[in-house]
């Protein structure tokens, strides 16, 4: 089995539905705004297949979790930017509610093993310490 990637020169990316009927396109320009100087790439794509939670988008990195984020709108996107900073700095990609900004708490649909390496060699997220049960995934 591959070691987990704790650290990586690839910086995060955000995924952000386009076809979102509740303002995925906002969103996104939203997001671009701010992802340069807060070191995250953002990407538009299609349909994420959760129009029943508004705005979609991804949040990833070679070897952590990859998460399914729903209910977001244009104006979460400062806070979209520091979560993406959190995760960046997170070991296994696991930011807890606590530690996410107060207007993410409830954002979570999903996560996702890790991406595959160059190579196509699994890298699998680092194993997160236990959270207390006041601290679980939403």
């Amino acid at each position: 089995m591959a070691e987990p990637i704790t650290s990586c020169d690839t910086p995060p990316v955000i995924h952000v539905c386009l076809t979102c009927r509740d303002g995925g396109e906002a969103l996104h320009e939203a997001l671009l705004q701010q992802a340069t100087t807060a070191g995250v790439r953002v990407e538009g794509v299609e349909c994420l297949a959760a129009c029943q939670r508004g705005c979609t988008a991804t949040l990833s990195m070679p070897g952590k979790w990859s998460w399914l984020l729903g209910g977001l709108r244009p104006e979460l996107a400062e806070d979209l930017m520091v979560y993406a900073k959190a995760y960046e700095h997170s070991r296994s990609g696991t930011v807890m509610p606590s530690k996410r900004p107060e207007s993410l708490r409830d954002i979570i649909l999903g996560r996702f093993p890790g991406q595959l390496s160059p190579s196509g060699e699994s890298l699998q997220p680092a194993a997160p310490a236990q959270p207390a049960a006041s601290e679980r995934l939403s």
